[in-house]
C-alpha cells in the first residue's frame, strides 16, 4: 500500500456508494481499503459491486491498514463508531449528524485533538454547487447584509419492503434529524450562531408511516431570523433557499439547479419591480440548460456536494489545514436538532400511551383504515364486539369500544404486538398503490408476518381477504364459469404489482393452512359501496364529460356490494371455518358494463373503443416504455386479462357459508347512486328482517 490515506468505510447503506465514487477519483493519494457492515451479506454484495473488499468489522479494517474511517452507519451509532476509530489512531469523516448528543459530538472533538487526529462531518450542502455559488455571492456583498433565510424542503423515503423497521419510521423525530440538520447548518453559515429554535410538527398523511410528516421551525440567530419547512406532503417536491439581504433577495433552487435574484436599484419602485421580474425569470432559463448540460457531461452528479466535500477533506488533511466543518460547529447544530427531535419523540410517545392494549380481545382487524376494514369494524361494533384495529396513523376521533395498535404490516414486531391476545384475526390489510417494493412490504411481507404471529400466539381463526385478481383471467376465458378451482394467474408480473402481491400472499396462507394454521380465504369480486366507487376502470373511464368504455360494453362484471362481503366474513366466523377453505364472494346477479352505466352512469354520453383498436394501442405503448425499461400499464397481456369474457359463480359460498347477498347488486347500486336514501332503506331492511324472524 503506497497511498498516504487508506480508507475504510463503516456502513454499506445507500450513501456509501457516493463516498466510494468520490474516493476513487482521489488515487493515488487516497486508497479504498474496504467496507464493513453489521449486515455482512450487504457488505459483501456492495463490496463486489464497488470493486473492493468486505471486512468483518472495524478492527479488521484497521488491521488491513486503514488510517481514515468514514462513518456511514445510522446516526444513533455515529459517536460510538467515530470514537472507536479515533482510539485506533484513525482520522474520521462522519455522515451527518456528527452524533445524536451534543456531549458525544464534543467528545469526538476532544479525543481527536488529544491524539492529533482530524474529525469532521459531512455537511454536504455547504459544497453543493448551487449553495456554494450563493455563499460566494453573499461573501462578495452582492446581497448586502443578510437579515433572514427561508428554506422550503420536500422529501420522501425509499419504499419499505418489510423487515426490521428503518429508523425514519421507527423514530418520530427522525425526519428532523435527517433533513432539519441540513437546514440548520446552512442557516448557521449565513446568519451566525443559533440562539434558539422553536418548532412544531404534525401528521397529515403524506407518508402514513411517519409519525410526523410536516415540520416548521423558527430560528433566532446572532445576525437575524430564519425559518424552514420540511414536508412529506407537498408535491412536486422542492428544495429552495431564499436569502434576504439589505441589497437583494436570492432564490436558490437546489433541485432544478438555478438562481433567481432580485436587487435593490435606484429606479422608481414600479420600474424596479418590472426589472426584477424580468431578471428573476430569465436567470432560470439560463441556469437550467447549463445545469442539464453539466449533468449530461457528468460535470455535476448526484450528491455532488458530498463528492466535493470528500475531495476537500482529503486536500485539507494532506495540507494539515482545518477540516471542512469543525466539530464545534457540528456540535452546535446537534444541540438544536436534538432539542426538537427529542421533543417530537416524547410527544409521539405521549400520544401512543393513550391507546393501551388489553391482554385479550375477541377480534383484530388489519387494514382497518381501508373501506372494507372500516365496514368490518362497524359491523363488529354494531354487534357488540370489542375490536382491536391495526392501523398506521393515530385517529383524529377514536371510536368507543375499539383498541388501536399502530404500525406497518411489513414490521414483524408491530404485527406481533397487534396479534397477541386476539382470538380471531380478520386480515384485510394490503398495499393499494405504489410499485413492487410497497406491495411486497405491505401485502406479501405483511401477510407472512400475520401468519407467523397467528402461529406464535395460537390464534383461533385467521380470515384472510384475498382478491379475484389472483385468477388467470385471460387463460380462463371460454373455459366455463370462474370458480375456486379455476387456474391461478401464471404471469402475475405482467398483470402488475397488486396482482403479484395478492397471489403471493394467498399462496402463503394456503401453505400455512396445510401446516395446520386455522384459517379461511375469501376472494371478493369487484367490491363497491362504503366509499368504494362503483364505476372504475373495469367499467368505464371519465373522459371529457363522456364515459369511455374499452370494448363493446358487454363484459360481465364480478360485482359484490360491500355489506354482502362483510356478511360473508361474519359467516366465516360464525361457521368457524378453519380448514384453509378458499371461497369466492360474487353476487349471482351478473351485470355488464353497459348495464352498470345505465343504472348509475347518469346522463353522460358513452364512447366505446373497439377491442381491435384497444389492443393495437396497447401494443404500440409497449415499444417506447419497453425502451425505457418500464412496463406499459396497457400492455397487451393486461388488456387480455381486463377484457376477458368471463362468467362467475359463488356456489361454495352458499354451500359452506349459507351465503347469499342480503343487499344485492341492484339494491347496492341504488344506495351508492342515492346515498341520502340509504338510512331509510337500511331501516326498512331491518324491519323486514325483524318481521321475517
Amino acid at each position: 500500500m503506497t497511498a498516504r490515506f487508506r480508507v475504510g468505510l463503516v456502513g454499506a447503506g445507500n450513501i456509501c456508494e457516493f463516498h466510494v465514487a468520490a474516493l476513487k477519483k482521489l488515487s493515488p493519494e487516497v486508497e479504498l481499503i474496504g467496507v464493513t457492515d453489521l449486515d455482512q451479506a450487504r457488505a459483501q454484495a456492495n463490496a463486489e459491486k464497488w470493486g473492493t473488499i468486505a471486512f468483518k468489522d472495524l478492527d479488521a479494517l484497521v488491521g488491513a491498514g486503514a488510517n481514515v474511517i468514514h462513518v456511514l452507519t445510522p446516526p444513533s451509532s455515529h459517536a460510538k463508531v467515530a470514537l472507536a476509530a479515533l482510539n485506533k489512531g484513525c482520522h474520521v469523516l462522519i455522515e451527518k449528524p456528527i452524533a445524536e448528543d451534543e456531549k458525544d459530538a464534543l467528545e469526538i472533538g476532544r479525543v481527536a485533538k488529544s491524539k492529533g487526529l482530524i474529525a469532521s462531518v459531512n455537511h454536504s450542502l455547504l459544497y453543493d454547487p448551487q449553495v456554494k455559488r450563493a455563499l460566494d455571492a453573499v461573501k462578495a456583498g452582492s446581497l448586502g447584509n443578510i437579515v433572514s433565510v427561508d428554506i422550503l424542503r420536500g422529501s420522501e423515503y425509499p419504499p419499505y419492503e418489510g423487515g426490521p423497521l428503518p429508523p425514519w419510521y421507527r423514530d418520530a423525530g427522525y425526519p428532523f434529524r435527517d433533513i432539519g440538520v441540513h437546514c440548520l447548518y446552512l442557516i448557521q453559515e449565513l446568519l451566525g450562531t443559533i440562539e434558539s429554535v422553536d418548532a412544531s410538527w404534525s401528521s397529515l398523511g403524506g407518508d402514513p408511516n411517519l409519525a410526523f410528516d410536516e415540520w416548521r421551525a423558527m430560528i433566532h440567530c446572532k445576525r437575524g431570523l430564519a425559518q424552514f419547512q420540511l414536508t412529506y406532503n407537498t408535491r412536486p417536491m422542492q428544495s429552495q433557499m431564499i436569502i434576504h439581504g439589505t441589497k437583494g433577495v436570492l432564490r436558490v433552487d437546489l433541485f432544478a439547479m438555478f438562481h433567481g435574484k432580485r436587487s435593490s436599484t435606484p429606479l422608481p419602485k414600479a420600474a424596479e419591480r418590472l426589472v426584477n421580474a424580468f431578471s428573476d425569470s430569465i436567470q432560470p432559463l439560463i441556469d437550467v440548460p447549463i445545469g442539464v448540460w453539466k449533468f449530461v457531461r457528468k460535470e455535476v452528479q448526484a450528491y455532488q456536494g458530498l463528492r466535493d466535500l470528500v475531495t476537500d477533506f482529503y486536500k485539507r488533511l494532506a495540507a494539515g489545514d482545518e477540516p471542512p466543518v469543525s466539530v464545534e460547529n457540528a456540535a452546535e447544530v446537534v444541540k438544536w436538532v436534538e432539542k426538537v427531535a427529542r421533543a417530537a419523540d416524547a410527544d409521539h410517545r405521549t400520544k401512543l400511551a393513550k391507546f393501551p392494549l388489553a391482554d385479550k380481545v375477541p377480534f383484530l382487524v388489519t387494514g382497518a383504515s381501508g373501506f372494507l376494514g372500516r365496514a368490518v369494524v362497524k359491523r363488529l361494533r354494531a354487534e357488540g364486539h370489542r375490536v382491536r384495529v391495526f392501523v398506521r396513523r393515530i385517529p383524529e376521533k377514536p371510536q368507543d369500544g375499539v383498541e388501536y395498535c399502530f404500525g406497518n404490516l411489513g414490521d414483524p414486531v408491530a404485527v406481533e404486538r397487534a396479534v397477541k391476545g386476539a382470538e380471531i384475526v380478520i386480515h384485510a390489510g394490503a398495499a393499494m398503490k405504489g410499485g413492487w417494493p410497497e406491495h411486497k412490504g405491505g401485502t406479501v411481507a405483511g401477510t407472512q408476518n400475520v401468519i407467523d404471529a397467528c402461529k406464535k400466539h395460537k390464534t383461533k381463526q385467521l380470515v384472510h381477504i384475498s382478491s379475484m385478481s389472483v385468477v388467470d383471467w385471460a387463460g380462463n376465458s371460454g373455459n366455463g364459469a370462474v370458480n375456486e378451482g379455476s387456474s391461478l394467474e401464471p404471469r402475475a408480473d405482467e398483470r402488475g404489482a397488486y396482482t403479484r402481491a395478492k397471489l403471493e400472499a394467498e399462496k402463503l396462507v394456503v401453505d400455512a393452512a396445510k401446516q395446520g394454521l386455522p384459517c379461511v380465504i375469501l376472494r371478493p369480486g369487484q367490491i363497491f359501496g362504503g366509499g368504494i366507487a362503483l364505476i372504475n376502470g373495469a367499467v368505464a373511464r371519465n373522459a371529457g364529460g363522456r364515459w369511455l368504455v374499452l370494448g363493446d360494453g358487454k363484459l360481465s362484471l364480478p360485482l359484490v356490494y360491500i355489506d354482502d362481503v362483510v356478511d360473508a366474513i361474519m359467516k366465516c366466523v360464525d361457521k368457524k371455518l378453519v380448514g384453509g377453505e378458499v371461497i369466492q364472494i360474487i353476487d349471482p346477479t351478473s351485470l355488464t358494463q353497459d348495464e352498470v352505466l345505465d343504472l348509475a352512469g347518469g346522463k353522460k354520453p358513452i364512447m366505446r373503443v373497439p377491442r381491435q383498436i384497444v389492443f393495437a394501442l396497447g401494443k404500440l405503448s409497449e415499444y417506447p416504455l419497453g425502451a425505457l425499461g418500464r412496463q406499459s400499464p396497457v400492455a397487451v397481456y393486461r388488456l387480455k386479462s381486463a377484457l376477458a369474457r368471463l362468467t362467475y359463480e359463488s356456489d361454495r359460498a352458499k354451500a359452506l357459508l349459507g351465503w347469499l347477498p342480503r343487499v344485492g347488486v341492484r339494491e347496492g347500486i341504488k344506495r351508492v347512486s342515492e346515498p341520502q336514501s340509504a338510512p331509510v332503506m337500511a331501516a326498512s331492511e331491518s324491519i323486514k328482517r325483524a318481521t321475517a324472524t
